[in-house]
């Protein structure tokens, strides 16, 4: 046995052991995160002898004698600082990675409680956070040392929580001491734990599943193979293409297919029991590239075919408006899959009890989660309920099935509760990614630079399922001709089947593809006409009451040409600089059903906000909460956030499309209107135990529409950024100014643009997601994910003009983000060296240097 202290105390440890295994499983220590198992992410950071240490990659050998701390160890007056510090600053969104940062904030002052802001980075080099962008973070490192420096008492903090406010978010505190839960941080008595093996092929014939030697190891408690689903095998967001689990006779389809589940009472016998299974596999070529798949006489993947979906878009002559514009050019895009990375991997806990199958989820909807499950175990949704817990993050990748549908079918057929937690391998070979595309875009302006006609062909890799390849191509497609001002486009999408991990939503939705090569267009036409890029858009920019190039009306709210103008001396006064601007719809759209819902229950002079809108990291719960006070005039000492939880809140949706803060914080505003009405001046208690109910559907006409301006959304985000290089081709700033509408909360706004700007760098210059023959290559510490230390100067500006009375004029903002950035950074680097880049990541720059 190995002896060390453990937060002040004696303990022992078995030799061999990882130290972040003891530390979850036997002491309870949450706040050591398991984010992503090969020491690349730092969420599992301790203090070693006071260093910061990763927890996942230290062995019981390496501490005899010595003195490990977590954040559960740190004295009260550095809980209360950190506590304060990071609230204050805006440092937490998601939160999962947040108590690994306080570890290390917390090694560097205790060699320093003055450092610097590159003595701050260094400390954080370790750690990975994709939410915030780190500006926050590094902010309230310095804050915390500040308070600690000059020994001042930590302050009392007191909001009214009106709408404009920057409110410290209700979750923070919770987040930053580990002291609110995710999913995996779950124990139940008697819980067993699950897990799936997975193909050994992107293209294989199953002809037999022998799983009998794994029965019989001693603690696994059930082998689940396809023909054990009591309900529909098939599943999926819009189609019905994605098994559950594969069944003998049938082709896989990539790597993340599961072959069967596995029972037992500890995860390694799990893992060793489907180590058991013998699989007889019929290998087969797997089509890698969409190029293949299409070929006449291709295998088929799925029973329909190769193609999922073709979207076509035309608008005005595109034929003519070329043939009479001065100047016109056409480049092809290559832009790569690439991967969400978000801190938790997926998790899910099912607790079978008399009444109900409980799921504990932490996915972008409860009730998304409640019909694939149902559909899967053949069973009425009043039979299943799904609770979330904390959400570490999604960006889109937490919008499918990964693991919940299985630990519930688990938990199902043996009775018993069921854990099931993805390693960072299988999360990065299972859920899909954002889709990689190959895009060929014309875009033509005549002499003055005026925009007159664009056409564009993107093939989309959709991978092995739909998911939501449908929805993101359509976006692509329809948001192509950017934010502009003219009328003639043609665009031809095609979404086609590979045996390539499925591409799904991710932050941009398509738009982040599609962006920037019509962006990157826009720069070679700027330099025919002989006008800058700054200028160019600025002649071509969107304004109210102009015409979108799908024919919506540009509302009053519309603030394209303020972005230009907040960035314009940026743009001005440097030389290596690029410029790109963007835009994106708030809400589904297109005449589907998009509807945001919400109960307020009074309770014991309390109002409780019921919602499903998942809070992913982007603070809902705080702006609903801001809504409410705005509305109903009261403190946020008087509000309590529920989790979403089907058999409490009603289904507002998923959180996807920036479409939460408009849609469920307008189901907020119209309810707490009519609690307003009722309390006519009476106090809360007036009303103890009364419920209202409200919503608000947004009304959009559908794609096709024959209408000369049809409503395509309810709202369009608008957005300018630029990147400036140094005279070394190495970042040195970024300004992202930001059409938001109406911040409901200034400082989670500016989080927002930090984090967002900062995935789009990475998009831009490092990020990739490599495949060799459909088969995945990474591991989370090559996935490209920039750290704090490699991350430049961002301002983020935040420009307000809707006075609509939706949501009090708020936009969502969280996909916006990170579109702009990477042709801003194309465009900088063409006026570096005079190389036009065309595909993602971007080759031979300070941050990847060309092959050879």
């Amino acid at each position: 046995m190995v002896k060390f202290k453990l937060n002040g105390r004696d303990v022992e440890i078995e030799e061999g052991r990882t130290l972040i295994n003891y530390l979850r499983e036997e002491c309870d220590l949450t706040s050591v995160k398991n984010g992503c198992g090969e020491g690349a992410c730092g969420a599992c950071m301790v203090l070693v002898d006071g260093k910061a240490t990763k927890a996942c990659i230290l062995k019981s050998d390496k501490i005899e004698g010595k003195e490990i701390q977590t954040v559960e160890g740190l004295s009260d007056r550095d809980k209360k600082v950190f506590a304060y510090a990071f609230s204050k600053a805006g440092a937490v969104q998601c939160g999962f990675c947040i108590p690994g940062m306080v570890i290390s904030a917390k090694a560097l002052l205790l060699k320093t409680l003055n450092p610097t802001l590159d003595e701050v980075k260094k400390a954080l080099m370790g750690n990975i956070c994709r939410c915030t962008g780190y500006v926050k973070i590094e902010k309230a490192v310095l804050m915390a040392a500040e308070i600690l420096r000059e020994n001042r008492d930590v302050p009392t903090v007191f909001c009214k929580g009106i709408v404009g406010e920057e409110m410290g978010r209700i979750d923070a505190e919770d987040k930053i001491l580990a002291e609110g839960e995710y999913v995996d941080d779950m124990k139940i008595n008697g819980m067993i734990y699950g897990f799936a093996l997975r193909s050994k092929y992107p293209r294989a014939l199953v002809k037999n599943i022998d799983y009998s030697d794994a029965e019989k190891l001693e603690g696994v408690v059930k082998v689940v193979t396809s023909k054990d689903i009591p309900g529909e095998r098939y599943g999926g967001h819009l189609k019905k293409d994605w098994p559950a689990l594969i069944e003998v006779g049938e082709e896989t389809r990539y790597v993340g297919d599961a072959i069967a589940l596995v029972a037992a009472t500890s995860m390694d016998i799990a893992r060793k029991a489907a180590d058991l299974i013998k699989v007889d596999y019929e290998e087969l070529e797997p089509l890698s590239l969409p190029e293949e798949a299409m070929k006449e006489g291709a295998p088929k993947i799925h029973k329909d075919g190769n193609i999922l979906v073709r979207e076509v878009l035309k608008r005005g002559n595109v034929d003519e408006a070329l043939k009479n514009s001065k100047y016109v050019v056409t480049n092809h895009y290559s832009v790569p899959f690439t991967e969400h990375a978000f801190l938790e991997p997926e998790s899910a806990v099912a607790v079978p009890t008399e009444k109900e199958l409980i799921v504990y989820t932490g996915s972008q909807s409860v009730y998304d989660d409640l019909h694939e499950i149902t559909h899967l175990l053949g069973l009425g949704e009043d039979k299943v309920r799904i609770i979330s817990k904390y959400v570490g993050g999604g960006f889109g990748g937490k919008e499918d099935m990964s693991c919940q549908h299985h630990a519930a079918l688990l938990a199902y057929l043996t009775g018993k509760p069921v854990k099931m937690t993805l390693t960072r391998a299988e999360s990065i070979k299972v859920h899909p990614k954002r889709h990689a595309m190959e895009m060929e875009f014309t875009t033509a302006c005549d002499e003055k630079g005026k925009l007159t006609a664009m056409r564009a062909k993107i093939i989309a890799d959709t991978g092995a399922y739909a998911s939501l390849g449908g929805p993101v191509l359509q976006r692509a497609c329809t948001h192509a001709a950017g934010p502009y001002n003219y009328q003639n486009s043609e665009v031809e999408g095609i979404a086609v089947y590979t045996n390539n991990p499925p591409g799904g939503a991710f932050r941009g939705f398509g738009v982040t593809q599609s962006a920037f090569a019509t962006e990157c267009n826009i720069n070679q036409l700027a330099e025919l006409v002989g006008i800058s890029p700054w200028e160019f858009r600025w002649r071509n920019a969107i304004e109210a009451g102009q015409e979108l190039p799908n024919g919506q009306i540009a509302d009053p709210g519309t603030a394209l040409k303020e972005t230009l103008l907040a960035v314009k001396d940026v743009y001005d006064n440097n030389e290596y600089v690029g410029i790109a601007c963007a835009f994106k719809n708030s809400g589904i759209g297109v005449g589907l059903p998009d509807i945001g819902r919400c109960i307020l229950e009074i309770k014991d002079g309390k109002v409780h906000i019921r919602s499903s809108a998942a809070c992913i990291g982007q603070g809902l719960g705080t702006i609903l909460t801001q809504i409410l006070c705005q509305t109903l005039d009261i403190t946020p000492d008087k509000v309590v956030y529920e989790a979403p939880d089907t058999r409490r809140t009603p289904d507002s949706g998923t959180t996807t499309a920036s479409r939460q803060t408009t849609f469920t914080g307008e189901a907020v505003r119209v309810t707490a209107l009519k609690v307003k009405e009722d309390l006519n001046g009476r106090t809360l208690d007036a009303l103890n135990g009364q419920e209202f109910y409200g919503e608000f559907s947004g009304v959009t006409d559908k794609m096709g529409s024959d209408k000369k301006n049809p409503v395509s959304h309810v709202a369009y985000g608008f957005a300018t950024q630029v990147v400036v290089l140094d005279e070394n081709g190495k970042l040195k700033k970024v300004v992202a100014a930001h059409d938001v509408g109406k911040a409901i909360n200034p400082k989670n706004v500016e989080g927002q643009i930090e984090g967002g700007v900062v995935m789009g760098l990475g998009y831009a210059l490092t990020e990739d997601y490599p495949l060799k023959n459909s088969v995945p290559t990474a591991k989370f510490g090559t996935l490209g994910l920039l750290r704090a230390t490699a991350v430049p100067e961002i301002k983020a500006m935040v420009i307000e003009k809707n006075t609509n009375d939706l949501s009090y004029g708020a936009k969502g903002v969280g996909e916006i983000t990170c579109i702009p950035t990477a042709p801003a950074v194309q465009g900088a680097y063409y006026k570096f060296d005079g190389v036009f880049r065309t595909k993602l990541p971007l080759e031979n720059t300070f941050y990847k240097k060309s092959k050879k």
